[in-house]
């Protein structure tokens, strides 16, 4: 199991970790073993205990419940997110991906670009906004997504057969594109699937070209999708939303 000393100690010595160095030049990292079998097995305990609003995805919003606030401050996660933001993170939205057969989803190739807001400010570079579950959104420039890192936390084990994250390395490269320019890229590009062992956690920037295809298996795919900042505000005086 991954402590947060042995980040900080690796980086503080002049020794870059591989998946830090896979974040940066590739736009993502896996890191196996962040979390212990009996932690998943407490953590997912405590969610189905929760009155969740859930979709056809799984739900979203979550950090403002205990056990994922929990999760999403660990300090393994921190250093994580620290490590590669080299900033203190703050964590700001969560999202819990619930894909099962019961519960079959994809995902078309795109970049996350939409982010919480505390209110809307019409500023060059921001938009369209729109509204979700009552928190206002906007579609950010690259200058606010480069302070953004996403800690995908699994809770059952990903692998090429239930429908895992698949990504095109190095399109976080790229910049913001269109819709036309991802699907170009998608293409001509090629991609790779992200398998991930239940405790595992995979670090991915948002402007990342990814997608999801359906699972084929029968075993759930659970993934608790938490993402950080470099601080509270996104410049242009606008402020994170907590969702």
């Amino acid at each position: 199991m991954l402590s947060a000393s042995a980040v900080t100690a690796e980086t503080r010595n002049g020794a870059v970790l591989p998946w830090i160095e896979s974040v940066q030049d590739r736009g993502f990292g896996t890191i196996p073993s962040v979390l212990a079998q009996d932690e998943v097995l407490h953590l997912l305990d405590d969610l189905a205990h929760l009155k969740l609003h859930r979709t056809k995805a799984g739900v979203r919003h979550v950090l403002g419940y205990a056990p994922v606030a929990k999760v999403a401050t660990d300090p393994r996660l921190l250093e994580i997110a620290r490590a590669v933001l080299s900033s203190e993170p703050f964590p700001f939205r969560a999202t819990l991906f619930d894909k099962s057969p019961n519960a079959n989803w994809l995902v078309v190739w795109h970049q996350d670009t939409a982010l919480p807001l505390r209110d809307r400010r019409d500023m060059p570079g921001w938009g369209p906004w729109s509204i979700k579950e009552g928190i206002v959104y906007a579609h950010a420039p690259a200058r606010a997504l480069c302070r953004v890192l996403a800690l995908r936390v699994h809770l059952d084990e990903s692998t090429t057969q239930n429908g895992p994250l698949r990504v095109i390395p190095g399109s976080h490269r790229k910049g913001l594109l269109t819709d036309d320019e991802v699907h170009e890229l998608a293409t001509t590009a090629p991609s790779v699937d992200c398998p991930v062992p239940l405790g595992g956690v995979l670090a991915m920037r948002p402007m990342l070209v990814h997608s999801s295809s359906k699972s084929k298996a029968q075993n759930a795919r659970r993934v608790l999708h938490i993402e950080y900042a470099t601080s509270s505000t996104v410049g242009d005086g606008l402020e994170l939303a907590i969702a």
